[in-house]
């Protein structure tokens, strides 16, 4: 059984957050179809039309983002959150280069609604995976590094039951273990927000990466909900 889970403790800080939620099995992952490459081509020049020269600050649900990330105490233009640094990356180099197709997927639903995705492998996942406050002890390794990092109390993360660290400062880096290769099979998938209108935005982001994971990555089982401080738990019967 996979459990994913909110601390309730970040509901007294964070009481706006919600979470869209998929627990997936059977997953096929590798090579972006030739469909799903000219979707997201296609989701990457509309999202620059729609953009054109507003600036990123100014997005809601980021700007949401940046006030989560300076009460860690960490700048957050310098420390972005994964959907900012994406949204970055599209309007100064005009591309996003895919990936695989979990992760292509992921990201095309991320800039389309300025949210974060993260798309985790959790075949390594020991007990519930849980988003709650760091004590510093907990491991955390960088995708391409075999150097294992602490992260700072007091910041929020993505651990499982024995302290192996899935996410640092809640959406802006993945570990080593948690990235979508083409070996992956099972995945915890996740796309939040803090904003005023972010549970709809959490739900039609929602909504569009269940029908893209039933069309492109041969799913087995689809387990989803939208997670919140009245519903902080989503399990499954894997």
């Amino acid at each position: 059984m996979s459990v994913f889970v909110y601390s309730p403790n970040l509901f007294f800080k964070y009481p706006n957050t919600v979470g869209g939620v998929i627990i997936a099995h059977g997953l096929q992952n590798g090579e972006t179809p030739p469909p799903l490459r000219t979707a997201y081509e296609a989701e990457q020049q509309a999202t620059l039309n729609r953009l054109g020269n507003r600036p990123l600050s100014e997005i809601e649900s980021l700007a949401a983002w940046r006030r989560v990330f300076s009460s860690f105490g960490v700048d957050p233009t310098q420390y972005r959150s994964a959907a900012e640094a994406l949204l970055r990356r599209l309007t100064k180099q005009g591309n996003i280069p895919s990936i695989n197709t979990l992760v292509d997927l992921g990201n095309m639903v991320s800039i389309r609604y300025g949210l974060p995705v993260a798309i985790m492998d959790s075949a390594q996942v020991v007990g519930p995976l849980t988003v709650r406050f760091a004590d510093g002890t907990e491991r955390f390794t960088t995708l391409g590094q075999n150097v294992i990092e602490h992260p700072d109390v007091g910041e929020v993360i993505f651990a499982d039951a024995e302290g192996l660290v899935y996410a640092r400062r809640w959406c802006w880096r993945q570990s080593a273990q948690s990235a979508a290769q083409p070996t992956t099979t099972q995945a915890i998938i996740t796309v939040e927000a803090h904003h005023s209108t972010g549970r709809e935005s959490v739900q039609a982001a929602l909504n569009d990466l269940l029908d893209l994971l039933r069309t492109y990555s041969g799913a087995v089982t689809l387990t989803s909900a939208i997670l919140d401080k009245n519903t902080p738990m989503i399990t499954d019967k894997e």
